[in-house]
């Protein structure tokens, strides 16, 4: 199909940390640090999302004019959930992101709207809900392997403005939260600490294939990934890197004992 996007460089792809849904009305450094590293980039024409909350059987994307703001979380303060982020969608891009993906048909979903993993962190990027947004869902029936084929299908986006996030977190066991030192950044167990650097050394490596693997990583990477769906994020924007992307992180605390913030710039 005919895109009304024209081409540009290559929009650098971001794996963020998203953490806690407090993230959305607190101020702390990972706040700071997700500002931070919107300043350095260029203005997107749109943004696609891939939340480790959207979660279904098959694949969607969001295709509605005005995605609703989901609060999918409970025991939070009453403020949090009056939030809003009323940024409008884009279902030409929708229907762009449909026909460019081969592997599988995508469905155009016109009922979920934008999660917290994807609005608690872009209402503190983008305050001012200007740029589309739309959602890329998971597939929780298929590998890693399979993701990382299916997102390197949407690198043309990368050409056409279009900013690409993942949203989840490298380390991710609520199971095994210290729920007392959730607002102590740098607080985080040894295996949780290796597996973080193990991760980041296979990035920059460009090793996709042992992070694709993350089964057979060792039981730092069992502990830290217990279920998939908010690692698969960071598999998204690794398979859109190419060889001359540079990669950066920024936000690289754990919290909680057994969560990390780590985010990743590429590009």
């Amino acid at each position: 199909m005919k895109s009304n996007f024209n081409s540009t460089d290559l929009m650098p792809i971001l794996f963020v940390g998203h953490g806690s849904p407090m993230n959305a009305i607190e101020e702390n450094e990972f706040v700071d640090g997700w500002r931070e590293v919107v300043k350095s980039l260029p203005k997107p024409k749109a943004i696609l999302c891939v939340s480790a909350h959207w979660e279904t059987s098959g694949t969607s994307v969001t295709a509605m004019a005005k995605p609703a703001t989901i609060h999918d979380f409970g025991g939070f303060p009453p403020e949090l959930f009056e939030v809003q982020y009323p940024a409008p969608g884009n279902p030409e891009l929708a229907k762009e992101v449909r026909s460019i993906i081969t592997k599988t048909e995508v469905g155009l979903d016109d009922k979920w709207g934008l999660d917290h993993g994807c609005w608690s962190v872009m209402r503190r990027m983008y305050p001012g809900a200007d740029i589309p947004v739309i959602e890329l869902s998971l597939d929780y029936l298929k590998p890693a392997q399979y993701q990382y084929e299916l997102a390197g299908e949407l690198l043309s986006l990368r050409k056409k403005g279009i900013l690409i996030i993942g949203s989840g977190n490298m380390v991710h066991n609520l199971r095994l939260v210290d729920w007392n030192n959730m607002d102590t950044p740098g607080v985080g167990y040894d295996w949780a600490i290796e597996a973080n650097e193990k991760m980041k050394e296979l990035i920059i490596s460009g090793n996709h294939k042992a992070l694709i693997d993350y089964r057979s990583q060792g039981k730092a990477f069992d502990l830290a990934i217990p279920t998939p769906e908010h690692f698969l994020p960071l598999i998204y924007a690794l398979a859109l890197k190419q060889e001359d992307d540079k990669v950066t992180f920024f936000n690289d605390k754990a919290v909680g004992g057994s969560l990390t913030m780590t985010s990743v710039r590429i590009g």
